[in-house]
Formats: structure tokens, C-alpha cells, sequence
């Protein structure tokens, strides 16, 4: 069975990004070209996210693709169909994703937060966290964990650093 994973960066004060999605505060922080992305890309055959880390990817990046090759899902209420690169999904994100993870293969990456986070955290689907976190406070933008109906142990398995980034990974009790 497929595991359903957060992998990602925050602020010290829990912001995945700014309120207008911007990630410049993650810019140019030493370390951020040391993390294990690669490494953990390859562990990823499906890839979801909601519409508004959607669009926020494709502004930045406008040329290419991030995801090329893997099964790309986004949750939306108002687009539909597909293209070359993505499937729109307008169904239950629970149920949707406890299909997903029926499936032969690698496991499932969350990109972004918030409106699909909080659904699959109140469903206990999440199996693990890596967390980097930036040395960065915003103040305030959009929380990688939303308000929820969520109370959920997890185990402490792995702690690095990347120069300036802490890196945690946790995984469902």
C-alpha cells in the first residue's frame, strides 16, 4: 500500500508560505541547496495539492513542469478535466486519497498545506512529516497546519541539518 507524506519547508513560526503565496523568505538561505529533495523525489510516483499551490507553481515556474512524470492530481471545486501534465479532481479528498493509497507503488506526496492538509490530518492519512524548517518569521500568511478536528501522535525519527535548516522527520504513531 502507498504511504501519503508532507514533504516541505516552514518558517520558525509555521508559515509554508506568505498570504499572497510567496516564497521569498525561503530564498537564499544557506542550506536550502544541501536538502534531500532528490533523494526524496524518487521515493514519489503521485503528487496532490490544492489549486492555489497549483497556480502558485506554475508562477514559479513558468517554463517547465516540476513534476513531469509522475501522476499529478489537484483539488479543485472549480477546474475540471485534465491537461499534460495534471488531473483536476473534484471529488472528497479523504476518499479520493484512500483510493490512492490502494494502489501499487511509491508513495504519495502532499505538496502545499492547509485546505488539503487539514481533510487528510482529521482522517489520520498522513503516514510521515519531513519538515525543514527556515530560520524565518513572517508574522503571519498561510500555516502549513489549518485549525482542525485533529489530534495525532507522531514518532520522532530523524532529525538534520542543512547549515541554516533543521530538518525533521516524523512519522504516525
Amino acid at each position: 500500500m502507498k504511504r501519503v507524506v508532507f514533504y516541505g519547508a516552514i518558517t520558525l513560526d509555521g508559515y509554508i508560505a506568505r498570504e499572497d503565496h510567496s516564497l521569498d523568505w525561503l530564498m537564499g538561505i544557506e542550506g536550502e541547496e544541501e536538502v534531500r529533495y532528490a533523494e526524496f523525489y524518487e521515493t514519489v510516483d503521485t503528487i496532490i495539492m490544492g489549486r492555489k499551490t497549483y497556480e502558485q507553481m506554475l508562477i514559479l515556474s513558468p517554463d517547465e513542469f516540476p513534476y513531469e512524470g509522475k501522476e499529478c492530481y489537484v483539488f479543485s471545486r472549480t477546474m475540471t478535466g485534465s491537461n499534460a501534465n495534471v488531473t483536476f479532481i473534484n471529488e472528497d479528498i479523504v476518499a479520493f486519497t484512500n483510493a490512492l493509497k490502494e494502489k501499487e507503488g511509491n508513495n504519495i506526496w502532499v505538496v502545499g498545506g492547509g485546505e488539503v492538509m487539514q481533510p487528510l490530518l482529521e482522517a489520520k492519512l498522513i503516514d510521515e512529516f519531513t519538515v525543514q524548517i527556515a530560520p524565518a518569521l513572517i508574522g503571519h500568511g498561510l500555516l502549513l497546519f489549518k485549525s482542525g478536528d485533529y489530534d495525532t501522535r507522531l514518532h520522532l525519527k530523524e532529525v538534520r541539518q542543512y547549515k541554516q535548516f533543521a530538518e525533521l522527520h516524523y512519522v504516525l504513531k
